[in-house]
């Protein structure tokens, strides 16, 4: 069911759980950065065509996989325009655990008539009615967990009006802090260092929160003065080599999805939603970009900015471990819920994005198919 209600965005997720490739073959890949053209055996899915519901502007496909050293994944999108028309296959990311076999990467250069893809979503120059999936898993590690499509339709909109607070005032989860900053000038090579790691500083919060992550053997290669080590493993595993950074939503969660948690990217379209999965126990990183007038308590401006809402005050402001912060003790704020839900929401920010990761064994919260 898509919510209809007049000031909501158009919204549809599905998942599929489990898939079972029914092709495989052998295939050359040369990687564009660096390296001889390789062979790889593949097996392959594609999915049925899904009808969304509405004409939807933007897709982007998430996943959780197994592609240890010696193996790798593909994941393509092919769309049906309004029109009836078939768009071609889209790439929609290389992903790998490591980088020993090749560089995981997005596309960038697929743009035509139908559409184009801005690092991890495909944005339609054509309104879409129905997708496909397509995986092809190279290698014999590669095995995929769980893959889904957001697909929407963002309205318009300069801002967006406050929600009211409700079953989530007063909550608030036990997320460990842990600040970007600390990692200023950490291994420049992946997305600039310390400085740009929201995103690996915002996942290790959730995965910490959840007693999970690399063991000690994992992070050998880390000083071991480094104040969070885990956070410069996940900078190093979820860079994207085209986009040079750290910042793939979807990569983000594939990472996750490496210590055995659940987890997809969608959009919510209310911060009522989110405090659904906050009462559920259930930490949210979101995405969004503002100036600091925009943002009281930020002290800073982005033009695109990865966080975790942990929870709401008594009177429904937001709480969040914001990885901006000087030092780990620095990284609690509390945001005003106005400010927070319009900085979020609006179409020229994220328009809701947000990741979500959680064991198997923790249920959602109740959905009107966005998730």
């Amino acid at each position: 069911m898509v919510n209809s209600s007049a000031d909501a965005s158009p919204v549809a997720f599905h998942r599929w759980a489990a898939v079972a490739p029914s092709e495989s073959g052998v295939t050359s890949y040369l990687d564009p950065f660096g390296g001889e053209t390789t062979t790889w055996p593949y097996t392959r899915w594609t999915s049925e065509e899904r009808e969304i519901g509405f004409p939807a502007t933007e897709l982007v496909p998430s996943w959780t996989a197994a592609a240890p050293p010696g193996s790798w994944l593909r994941v393509e999108l092919r769309a049906r325009t309004i029109t009836g028309g078939l768009t071609k296959w889209y790439d929609m990311g290389n992903w790998a655990e490591g980088n020993g076999d090749i560089h995981r990467t997005s596309r960038p250069g697929q743009g035509d008539e139908d559409g184009d893809v801005a690092v991890d979503t495909f944005v339609a120059r054509r309104p879409v009615s129905a997708y496909r999936l397509r995986l092809t898993l190279h290698g014999p590690g590669a095995a995929v967990r769980s893959v889904g499509v957001m697909a929407s339709a963002l309205p318009t909109r300069a801002g967006v009006p406050v929600s009211r607070p409700g079953e989530a005032a007063g909550v608030e989860l036990d997320v460990p802090p842990r600040s970007q900053r600390t990692h200023a000038g950490h291994y420049p090579e992946w997305g600039g260092g310390g400085e740009a790691w929201c995103s690996p500083a915002s996942t290790t919060m959730v995965l910490q929160y959840w007693g999970r992550g690399p063991g000690p053997g994992d992070l050998l290669f880390v000083d071991p003065a480094d104040p969070c080590p885990a956070v410069d493993h996940a900078a190093r595993d979820m860079y994207d080599h085209s986009y040079q950074g750290t910042g793939n939503w979807p990569f983000s969660v594939a990472y996750a999805g490496r210590y055995g948690l659940s987890g997809f990217v969608t959009r919510l379209r209310s911060l009522a939603e989110a405090e659904r999965f906050i009462t559920a126990g259930i930490p949210l990183i979101t995405s969004q970009s503002f100036k600091e007038h925009e943002l009281p308590g930020s002290g800073y401006s982005t033009r695109g900015h990865l966080m975790v809402v942990t929870g709401f005050t008594a009177g429904g402001d937001v709480v969040a471990n914001d990885p901006a912060g000087a030092s780990d003790d620095t990284v609690k704020r509390v945001y005003p819920r106005a400010a927070f839900e319009n900085v979020w929401l609006r179409s020229t920010s994220s328009g809701g994005i947000v990741h979500v990761i959680h064991p198997h064994d923790i249920p959602l919260p109740s959905s009107e198919g966005n998730w």
